[in-house]
Parts: structure tokens; C-alpha cells; sequence
């Protein structure tokens, strides 16, 4: 990072951005790409770009979009969002297809859907591929929250690309388990990428030297492989938690990194971790959850499941 060569990216002149863009939109096969602070910033843009005032967006009722961004939804576009069950962190391509057919006789007709993968509040599921595509056959606009993505492509033994080949929109975070500071990529088409750079300036996202920050980011697109060393230790974590709390947790459905607990006290529970210096944030009002990341070990992890057992 220190030694990043800079220009201004608001110009667009940052050498070091655009590389890491460029290494982006060919990771998944997009035209263009650009760099912006946060995942949830790069949701709102693509909710500014597909979503059409007075239309509806589609999404699942425990997406990101839904309950992690603090309704800017509600700020930021003027179609109202409809939320889908998400009960397994997929949306059904039925229901999908249904909201569309009902447009035609008279209810509000959707402009794009909004997807998840993997998906964080059911505790980091992966998207079935097939599943993803009939989504899109249904010829909404669809935008990939791919702040995992790399995740469920390690676990699936897929690529990004693959992936986010439905999707028309896709983002992705190099932070989260990749290790980098800050910084999320938004790829899609370069007209739409276009438009998307003056979103990011109304929000408040365009950035001067920030190749500083990129830097990390090209770092982290080397360090995706291991990955599958978080979701081994997220596994361990999770048994550790079905043995301490029978039924907490469903072991063979914890695929990658976070493992969520269904557990009586969570805020005991959680103050009890911080005792064995062991930090962990609330999942719901009655859960925990559990992350695995670049900056943890197996000595770290073998701490966790023993603070794990002790709980009282």
C-alpha cells in the first residue's frame, strides 16, 4: 500500500485502480468495473441503475439490501422494494416468475431482482448454479450481491465468472475474508458502468488517491484459495456449538466462513466469548455470529471452541 502509485481516481487517472477494475471485470467477465468504498455503496448504485421509479426491485426478505443497509433503499430509489422468502438463502424462480405474470393483470410491475450469494443471514449459503440461472431466464435485470462470491466459488469448486455470468450487475468485496483494509468492485456492462460512476459521486463515493486502498485489493485477489481454510475452521466452530447447544446449529449446511447459533442467551453467550477474548457480534435478537477470516488460525480457532464449550 505504501508504495501504490497514485493519481486521482475521481479524474479516473489512478493507475492502481484501474488495474485492480480491470482484474476485477475479467475475474467475472464483465466490461467494466469500478471500485467503491463499501458493498452496500455498490448495491445502492446498482438499485439506482436497474431499478425504474415506480416499479418494483424483488428481493429476499433477510437480504443484505433489505436489513443490513439501514433502508437506504428507501432513500436512494424510487421503486419500492418486494421481499421474497429466503428461507434458504435462494429466491424461488417461480415466485419470480409469478410477480411478473401478475404485472400483466394489474399489480406492480418488477424492474430487477436483487440476489445473495452466498447469503449471510442463513449463514453464508451458496447459490445452487441452476438455480441462479432459472432466476435470471426469467428476464428481469438481476444484480449479484457478491460480497462472498469468491467464498461460494471455493466451496462449490466453481469460478466467479460462472457464478456471476446470469447476473447483469455484480458486486464483490476484497475486504471480508480476502484481508483487505477496505473497498468493494461493481462490474457489469460499460455503459451501465458509466452511469454508475456519477451514482458513486452523488453518494458521496468518489475517492482521490485512493490507489493506496486498491493495492490491497489487487493483494487480495491472490489470497482467494485460502479461503477453504476459513471454511474448515468455520466447521469446527460450528461443532463445537452443536455439541456445546444440540440443535444450534446445522453442522452439514455450514459451507463456508460464518456460522450462525441459535442459542437462549445470545447477549450472555456473547459477553461470556469477550471474557475469553473472543469477539463475536449478535446474528438476530436470538442468535450468534460466527466469522472465520484472513487473520485467524487453527491456535485462534482451537481458543474459540474451547471459550465455545465453556459457556455456563
Amino acid at each position: 500500500m505504501a508504495e501504490a502509485e497514485v493519481g486521482d481516481d475521481g479524474f479516473g487517472d489512478d493507475p492502481t485502480v484501474a488495474r485492480l477494475e480491470a482484474a476485477f471485470a475479467e475475474q467475472v467477465d464483465k466490461e467494466a468495473a469500478m471500485f467503491v468504498p463499501t458493498g452496500t455503496m455498490a448495491n445502492q448504485i446498482a438499485l439506482r441503475l436497474l431499478a425504474r421509479a415506480g416499479t418494483a426491485v424483488l428481493a429476499g426478505r433477510r437480504s443484505h439490501l433489505v436489513v443490513r443497509e439501514a433502508a437506504a433503499a428507501g432513500a436512494n430509489a424510487a421503486a419500492q422494494v418486494v421481499t421474497l422468502d429466503d428461507a434458504d438463502g435462494t429466491l424461488d424462480p417461480v415466485e419470480v416468475a409469478r410477480w411478473v405474470a401478475d404485472a400483466r393483470v394489474g399489480w406492480v410491475r418488477p424492474s430487477a431482482v436483487f440476489v445473495e450469494d452466498t447469503h449471510g443471514e442463513v449463514g453464508g449459503r451458496v447459490w445452487p448454479p441452476a438455480q441462479m440461472v432459472a432466476v435470471a431466464a426469467v428476464g428481469l435485470p438481476v444484480h449479484l450481491d457478491g460480497a462472498r462470491l469468491w467464498n461460494a466459488a471455493v466451496a462449490s469448486g466453481t469460478t466467479v465468472a460462472e457464478r456471476a455470468a446470469p447476473a447483469t450487475t455484480v458486486m464483490c468485496c476484497v475486504s471480508k475474508g480476502l484481508g483487505a483494509p477496505v473497498g468493494s468492485l461493481l462490474a457489469g456492462p460499460a455503459d451501465l458502468m458509466a452511469r454508475a460512476r456519477a451514482e458513486r459521486k452523488r453518494l458521496g463515493g468518489g475517492m482521490r488517491q485512493v490507489g493506496v486502498l486498491a493495492a490491497a485489493g489487487l493483494l487480495a485477489l491472490e489470497r482467494v484459495d485460502r479461503l477453504a481454510d476459513d471454511h474448515e475452521r468455520a466447521r469446527q466452530l460450528a461443532q463445537a456449538a452443536a455439541d456445546r447447544w444440540p440443535g444450534s446449529v446445522d453442522v452439514a449446511l455450514v459451507q463456508t466462513n460464518i456460522v450462525r447459533l441459535a442459542v437462549p442467551d445470545p447477549g450472555a453467550v456473547l459477553s461470556h466469548l469477550a471474557e475469553q477474548g473472543v469477539l463475536a457480534v449478535p446474528g438476530s435478537s436470538t442468535t450468534v455470529r460466527l466469522v472465520t477470516h484472513a487473520d485467524l488460525d487453527d491456535h485462534d480457532i482451537q481458543r474459540a471452541v474451547v471459550a465455545l464449550g465453556s459457556v455456563p
